[in-house]
């Protein structure tokens, strides 16, 4: 009886040991690298503050806020209108592809839309 305990406590621990796993194990894959979808529109707060407006043309609003800093808002709609009061405060990709950053304290308004190739 005493063997068995101790054979089945030595597997429990053999199977629980994963320092040989996290050391061989390969680097975590971003979603873009995992093959995921590219979002229509990808916008990153970098200020305290990012006011952000979102919406599908002639419908929905799908975001009027504003953002925090280090926050993200992704959009995978086929076309998007998108108001933002400081383009300076964020980091904008459209399809993947980042937008030129404009002065601090400058509106920008742009439509979005979605590659085909997406």
């Amino acid at each position: 009886m005493a063997v068995l305990l101790v054979v089945g406590a030595r597997a429990l621990l053999s199977s629980l040991d994963t320092t040989e796993a996290v050391s061989s194990a390969d680097p975590i894959a971003s979603p873009l690298q995992a093959g995921t979808r590219t979002p229509t529109l990808r916008i990153d707060c970098v200020a305290l503050n990012c006011p952000t407006f979102v919406r599908v043309p002639g419908g929905d609003i799908l975001a009027d806020r504003d953002m925090a800093r280090g926050e993200q808002a992704t959009f995978f709609d086929p076309e998007l209108d998108v108001v933002l009061d400081d383009a300076a405060a964020v980091q904008v990709f459209v399809n993947g592809q980042e937008r030129p950053r404009k002065e601090a304290g400058q509106r920008d308004a742009f439509k979005a839309v979605r590659s085909p190739v997406q």
